[in-house]
């Protein structure tokens, strides 16, 4: 038995065992109601359990989409935390049931009795187990209300970029990175203009964006070309594709229309004045000096989908330049084959996972139930000399709703030599 099976094996069983524990505390909140005694509720309530487990195994551990990923790890994870905050209520109440049993032994003993109660029938507080339930609830109650706040509640993170070779014309130079805005999920016009002037207010001196600019149709831009086309920068403004931007995701009544679609889309970057890099690269020149900006079309390790990325295009007449920055939407990408086969680039800026639009993140701490299926999915990653930055999303899709991963401006300072800190992340 491999590894990956025995540890699959250990997290099916202790999952099992922790929803056992909660039907017993379910029982003994409602010990008067018959219908939670009936073989009906009981294969109710594991057939759910079972498929909950199966959405976490999907999401883990089966190349599969990443909006099912996310759909099976999210509703998981709501599950899961309703549990784990009623599951102390059961244990203060297992702990009361013990000691009132050993009061009740120390009793029997002194009235020289073998008439023992075992633990197990000394029956449950059910204003313990009823506060528990509710304890439970609110959490997932509170999330649900707090959901739509967080769609527009955009957050600029600030990043030091440190590149040794960087050419000293560039120390200093800011650059400006969202991803994924997913224009067919907006309908606020005004709170998405408001990012856009967050950004810049910034005064970045070139600006990234790396990916999903629509949801899968290009005409879902008509409402927001306008506000996009405002983010300009003098040194450029440089953009990339996502998966959602070949139309892979819809129903298309022949391939000429699929087609018209993704050309309409790569029309609505040239209107918008953005340089829509389709394996290729540009060279970013300051004072005399040279960087490189190379972007590929979408390639992701796990997507069903055709990988179009061609990075031997995109490197093609680069080796003179100190520095390569590669636009690519999908974060595996970085390690499937940037640290495997191109040792040439410094930088990696990604977009894609969103976070999964659920999950806590502070400035030393983060989580997701999403870095389960991509170990690099928020923040700056660092192996050897070679960098990856992955923006959680300016947008949203699939899930109308943000709790604790916030949508995401992302203002990097680039800096000549080694970060000071010597961190690797």
């Amino acid at each position: 038995m491999t590894e990956q099976a025995l540890n699959i094996i250990l997290i099916i069983a202790a999952l099992l065992l922790i929803d056992l524990y909660v039907l017993h505390g379910i029982r003994g909140a409602f010990k008067n109601w018959k219908l939670l005694s009936k073989k009906g509720f009981t294969f109710f309530y594991w057939a759910i359990s079972i498929l909950i487990i199966a959405g976490l195994l999907i999401g883990v551990y089966l190349h599969v989409g990443l909006g099912l990923r996310a759909a099976g790890l999210l509703v998981f994870s709501l599950i899961f935390i309703g549990k784990l905050t009623f599951l102390p209520f059961l244990l203060i109440d297992d702990a009361r049931r013990l000691l009132v049993w050993r009061k009740n032994r120390f009793k029997n003993l002194s009235a020289r009795s073998t008439a023992l109660v075992p633990p197990n029938t000394i029956p449950r507080s059910e204003f313990l187990m009823k506060a528990g339930l509710l304890a439970g609830a609110v959490p997932l109650a509170a999330i649900k209300v707090d959901m739509p706040k967080g769609l527009y509640d955009y957050h600029i993170r600030y990043q030091n970029l440190y590149l040794p070779n960087l050419p000293k014309a560039f120390d200093g130079i800011k650059l400006g990175q969202i991803s994924d805005i997913h224009s067919g999920s907006f309908f606020n016009k005004k709170a998405v203009l408001g990012g856009v002037e967050m950004l810049l207010k910034e005064k970045p001196d070139f600006i990234f964006f790396t990916g999903d600019l629509v949801n899968g149709q290009a005409s879902e831009m008509r409402d927001y070309q306008d506000i996009f086309a405002k983010v300009r920068a003098p040194l450029g403004v440089y953009s990339s594709l996502g998966n959602h931007d070949y139309g892979d995701y819809g129903d298309w009544p022949n391939p000429a229309d699929k087609k018209k679609n993704h050309e309409d889309l790569i029309l609505t970057h040239k209107n918008m004045g953005w340089d829509l890099l389709l394996n290729e690269n540009r060279r970013l020149k300051v004072d005399g000096e040279e960087i490189g900006i190379l972007g590929i079309e979408n390639w992701g390790e796990f997507s069903r989908f055709p990988k179009y990325g061609r990075m031997d295009l995109a490197t093609k007449n680069t080796g003179d330049l100190p520095v390569k920055l590669l636009l690519s939407h999908d974060p595996s990408h970085w390690r499937a084959q940037v640290l495997a086969d191109y040792p040439q680039i410094d930088a990696m800026f990604s977009g894609h996972t969103h976070g999964m639009q659920f999950g806590v993140r502070y400035k030393d701490y983060q989580w997701s139930p999403i870095k389960y299926v991509y170990p690099e999915w928020a923040g700056h990653y660092q192996q050897g000399k070679q960098q990856l930055y992955v923006n959680v999303g300016y947008g949203f899709v699939g899930l109308y709703g943000r709790v604790g991963i916030l949508p995401e401006i992302t203002i990097f300072t680039l800096k000549a030599g080694d970060d000071p800190s010597g961190s690797r992340t």
